[in-house]
């Protein structure tokens, strides 16, 4: 197997994420990304997975653009490429405003003006250790670093889902990353990708296609198919992009119900609703070898970097997530 990379969101607390993280560098995986959502803060855990390793590239898949402000993101960044002798990569995304208002307080608009000037803020910081910004959705009197930064180009990959946003991620971004990614994503994202390269003369082939892909291994591919329902009833049901994409998919009328069962808080409905072929679209699942051979589907169908994303929650979370990287190891 080629290139492999794990991400972890939620379940296993932080220190058990840091002994993953060196269970997947011993195997062989490329990188491990870490999200934030409730599970935990994502560049401290990464601090700790730094030190623990010692050659897997560490990732934030993805760090909200509006929960933080963009220097301090800029600073956590430099901070674990520091302390991992530059083996950070930024991932960033405009998150969901059914997250970021009700959760965080903070006001939600402008997501692509607000991904385009928060990168270009990152890298001038980054670069010159000072930055004044006076944008559409961020604006920066005078903000220095204290220190200097061990890269000032560190990658910095964009999480995207539809056209416009994949269109940025050509203009601006060292990679995408996408989620619940079909066999079918791989070459529409590279035309995207290709049209926003083409407005600034960048190589469209210079920018990194990863996406995160739900994984579940299991004995059968009934137990693995119905233990990732649950996960993509809650995407379907509670995010309205993610709706839409599934939608997009090839499932409108099961995203539509799921979502009309959400809305009136009947989650087992919601649950019901999630068909055998949503799940096969969207993810990885199976018994070990079901789940390598999909993941080399992914990788031919045009996914540089397929990142497995195993659910888990509760006692059992570490093992879970143990037994998914054992078993999609590349070695």
């Amino acid at each position: 197997m080629g290139r492999v990379g794990i991400a972890f969101s939620g379940g296993p607390n932080p220190a058990e994420i840091v002994d993953c993280a060196a269970l997947a560098e011993s195997l062989g995986y490329e990188s491990a990304w870490v999200a934030e959502g409730h599970g935990g803060d994502q560049f401290a855990t990464l601090s700790g997975c730094a030190m623990r390793t010692s050659t897997i590239q560490l990732g934030t898949a993805i760090t909200s653009l509006y929960v933080r402000s963009i220097p301090t993101i800029a600073m956590a960044a430099a901070s674990v490429d520091d302390l991992s002798e530059g083996r950070f990569i930024l991932g960033i995304g405009s998150s969901h405003k059914v997250q970021v208002e009700p959760e965080h307080g903070v006001p939600y608009g402008k997501p692509l003006s607000r991904t385009r000037e928060s990168v270009e803020i990152i890298r001038a910081l980054l670069r010159d250790g000072v930055v004044q910004y006076q944008g559409e959705t961020v604006q920066i009197e005078n903000f220095d670093l204290w220190f200097t930064p061990r890269r000032a180009d560190l990658p910095i990959y964009v999480a995207a889902v539809f056209p416009k946003m994949t269109a940025l991620c050509g203009e601006v971004a060292d990679g995408i990353i996408l989620t619940r990614s079909t066999l079918r994503t791989g070459a529409w994202v590279k035309e995207k990708i290709a049209e926003g390269a083409a407005l600034t003369g960048r190589d469209p082939s210079k920018v990194d296609i990863t996406s995160l892909l739900p994984t579940s291994v299991a004995k059968t591919r009934r137990e693995a198919l119905d233990a990732m329902r649950p996960g993509l009833a809650f995407y379907a049901g509670f995010f309205p992009r993610y709706n839409k994409l599934i939608a997009e998919h090839g499932f409108p009328a099961e995203a539509a119900a799921i979502a009309e069962a959400w809305a009136r808080d009947d989650r087992k409905a919601a649950v019901g609703l999630v068909t055998d072929a949503m799940v096969d679209a969207t993810s990885v699942a199976g018994t070990p070898e079901e789940c390598r051979e999909k993941i080399e589907a992914y990788r031919a169908s045009g996914i540089d970097l397929p990142i497995i994303s195993p659910f888990a929650r509760g006692p059992g979370a570490k093992e879970v997530f143990e037994a998914a990287i054992k078993a999609c190891a590349p070695d």
